[in-house]
């Protein structure tokens, strides 16, 4: 299972635990410590990852974080874990004290839902006010796994996440203010864009009204996006399904003239009309050949396979299909050891006859 597919798959089994955890240390054991495997981390070796670090602030002595990941000896991530209906909002401030006296690049606040990743881009050895890296696992977006893929063990890099975090963070921020424009446009937002079309002073009045008119065109525009998008995708997809459907036309050709049918089948296709002819009007009876079988219908429907004879092999079968259409071989030494499943050819007709289509 590649990574990606393991951070969904533990995703998926959050959602399905969380309401039957009750207490911090079984988040711990039931989301976050399968995370950190996940990310390549032996959870049970106390040299790479230390339950309980010791981490002294001020005069204060023995202060204890959740989890410290080690590399080379020296302690990497620190960890501080809470219970999974805590906000974390209300935590930062203990993470933040404990990165301050130590020399870690990377600090990791969660709740076995939301992960935050800190880092010290705005000041050295001072952990930064806001997270370079969030996410709901449960809700993970696959932008988001290529971001976090970055801290497995097998290709961590500190130096090279350090040099795409602040990127990341900035773009993270952004986006976030972008949304909040987006939803309820501030004054300076929508005085930006009145000015470049209004022609006059901007006025109270003229700033209520633009708001709304600034919503109303940013609903369109995302709209009008959107439809575009989604004709763009429908017209490819029906070009893919109309290029699939030549394909199959072409490969039935193909696969047509590679079918022969042989006089023994033919041979076959007689006893077993010669057997049911007994029962229904032989009219009935006919069939299909195909590469690997001949195949015997009634009605000519495909969904009413009699039998199935497998002719062209060092070995000959005489099949029927069972309730869930998988094939049951009987092999047979010559083509009169059909006769033998008589009773079982008027049994399939007679059960298909029962069936009202």
């Amino acid at each position: 299972m590649d990574f990606k597919d393991l951070i969904k798959q533990l995703g998926d089994r959050v959602g399905k635990l969380k309401d039957q955890i009750q207490t911090e240390e079984a988040t711990k054991n039931a989301f976050i410590m399968p995370f950190l495997q996940a990310l390549g981390y032996d959870v049970f070796n106390p040299i790479e990852v230390v339950p309980e670090f010791i981490s002294d602030i001020g005069l204060k002595k023995g202060e204890k974080i959740d989890y410290a990941i080690f590399r080379d000896g020296n302690p990497t991530i620190l960890i501080e874990c809470k219970h999974w209906k805590e906000n974390l909002s209300i935590h930062d401030g203990q993470l933040l004290r404990y990165f301050h006296v130590s020399k870690v690049k990377f600090g990791l606040l969660t709740n076995g839902i939301i992960y935050r990743f800190y880092s010290d881009l705005v000041a050295a050895n001072k952990m930064d006010e806001k997270p370079f890296l969030e996410f709901n696992i449960a809700e993970i977006k696959d932008n988001q796994i290529d971001e976090l893929k970055k801290f497995h063990k097998t290709i961590f890099d500190a130096e090279s996440i350090v040099n795409t975090a602040s990127e990341l963070k900035y773009t993270n921020e952004l986006k976030h203010l972008f949304q909040q424009e987006l939803a309820n446009p501030s004054a300076e937002f929508v005085k930006y864009f009145a000015r470049q079309v209004y022609p006059s002073v901007v006025t109270a009045k003229v700033l209520d009204q633009f708001t709304n008119l600034t919503k109303k065109s940013i609903q369109q525009h995302i709209s009008d996006l959107i439809t575009e998008r989604l004709k763009i995708a429908l017209t490819k997809e029906d070009e893919a399904t109309k290029q699939e459907a030549a394909q199959a036309e072409e490969q039935a050709k193909l696969d047509e003239v590679k079918i022969i049918t042989t006089d023994e089948e033919l041979e076959g296709f007689m006893i077993v009309k010669t057997i049911l002819r007994q029962k229904i009007s032989s009219t009935r009876i006919s069939y299909r050949d195909a590469q690997s079988y001949f195949a015997i219908l009634l009605d000519d429907n495909n969904r009413k396979t009699v039998c199935r004879l497998y002719l062209n092999g060092t070995k000959k079968y005489f099949v029927t299909l069972d309730e869930q259409k998988k094939e049951v071989k009987n092999e047979i030494s010559t083509l009169d050891d059909i006769f033998k499943y008589s009773e079982m050819l008027f049994k399939i007709v007679e059960n298909y006859d029962k069936v009202k289509e």
